[in-house]
């Protein structure tokens, strides 16, 4: 059931601690104080921010990780909306910490941030009223928000096909199943997102680095990829940068604002 991969506020802390991760490492690093408390500023400043903007829903982004050598700023995002009680929550996707499984998560603000961040920096963008008006009833149904959901994990899962699913990749496939409802299959939604122009990423891997991630990392695998493109060494995959400049491109969405502590 979908209740038991929905996590409340306070366990999502608790499971965000102990291995629940964007594609990252499993490495156990107590967080220091600091770290910490820069941490929960950047969730308020993020709130306060997200309030004065008046949305109800945004795509809300941070730097779990330095993907600047791949030309990204951003690592992982998920769905911030406004729930019953006016409080800002986050739906995201996460990997569990060791193994290729991963699982929607429903968090604070401050849960969100909490997660050893290369930058303290948060990223949204604000999609259109009436885009707003579907994605939310859709992301406060617990069993709708998981039609799409593949629990199968690749952290550079291909964006068109359905054998993995990461994060982002859930993210854009869930705001396309929110635009058209009979987007009820992934092959049905990622079919939507090329008619509407979306274009992935594509990162450029040599043999050796491909190699030494597929045997090394579980979550991390290619053979859902073309094979002209995997031998090649085109990985395409899901980033929040592409996800970002297609829906303002699209005039799907406001630009990227950003703040930072």
């Amino acid at each position: 059931m979908v209740s038991r991969v929905i996590r409340a506020l306070g366990l999502a802390l608790a499971l965000t601690c102990a291995g629940a991760h964007a594609g990252q490492g499993c490495e156990t690093r107590r967080p220091t104080t600091a770290a910490v408390q820069r941490s929960l500023d950047l969730a308020l400043a993020t709130a306060q921010a997200l309030d004065a903007s008046g949305a109800q829903v945004v795509l809300l982004a941070r730097a779990g990780q330095d993907l600047s050598r791949y030309g990204l700023r951003w690592s992982h995002a998920g769905w911030a909306y406004r729930d019953a009680a006016g409080h800002w929550r986050v739906l995201h996707k996460l990997n569990a910490c060791g193994s290729a499984r991963g699982d929607l998560y429903r968090q604070g603000l401050a849960p969100f941030f909490m997660d050893d961040l290369h930058r303290y920096r948060a990223g949204w963008v604000v999609p259109t009223p009436a885009l707003q008006a579907k994605l939310r009833p859709l992301l406060m149904d617990d069993q709708h928000i998981a039609v799409l959901h593949q629990p199968r994990y690749s952290m550079v899962a291909y964006p068109w096909a359905t054998r993995f699913q990461q994060s982002n990749q859930w993210a854009i496939e869930t705001l396309a199943l929110a635009a058209e409802p009979q987007a009820d299959r992934r092959d049905r939604a990622q079919a939507w997102l090329k008619l509407q122009g979306y274009t992935p990423t594509v990162i450029h891997l040599g043999s050796f680095e491909r190699l030494g991630a597929s045997v090394s990392q579980v979550h991390i695998s290619f053979d859902d990829h073309p094979p002209a493109q995997r031998f090649t060494g085109r990985i395409a995959t899901v980033t929040v940068d592409s996800i970002f400049g297609w829906l303002e491109q699209r005039h799907l969405a406001g630009p990227v604002q950003e703040i930072a502590r």
